[in-house]
């Protein structure tokens, strides 16, 4: 499971249909956008490592400005988008590699878990759709840009 983490004071996320039309899917003020991509072998195990992971990184800044709340301190929210091209390998040629990435009967349930785990928190959880074109905007806030392994 690989995840990049960004610090957003807003973000929103729209699925951009054939015809050229879009429509919001998910919108945040303060809080995390998370790009997410699956592998083979990714387990629920490493989700809900994932999840408890995000919801306690101390990534907000403290009356010292120091990074030193998290998630729920500030009351922030969390805009989950799936992102195969994580597991995207470009080391040969120009167009890159996905076989690295799990195939979507693999990597809904585990996207599913994973947002119903951050839900589980209590914390607002918006999410892009997975498989969907889409496009994401949001202002990163510091900029503060995290890559998680699991």
């Amino acid at each position: 499971m690989r995840l990049l983490v960004q610090r957003v004071s807003r973000a929103e996320v729209r699925i951009r249909a054939v015809d050229g039309s879009s429509r919001v899917s998910g919108s945040i003020d303060r809080g995390f956008v998370l790009l997410v991509g699956f592998t083979h072998g990714d387990t629920d195990e490493q989700v809900l490592w994932m999840a408890e992971k995000v919801l306690g990184l101390r990534l907000f800044s403290d009356a010292e400005d120091k990074m030193n709340l998290a998630l729920g301190d500030v009351g922030g929210s969390v805009l989950v988008v799936s992102q195969f091209t994580l597991y995207g390998d470009a080391a040969k040629g120009r167009r890159p590699s996905f076989i690295d990435a799990a195939r979507p009967e693999v990597a809904i349930p585990l996207y599913e878990r994973f947002v119903a785990a951050l839900r589980a928190s209590g914390t607002r959880v918006e999410t892009g759709e997975f498989g969907a074109s889409m496009e994401v905007e949001l202002v990163n806030d510091g900029p503060v840009t995290l890559w998680l392994d699991r």
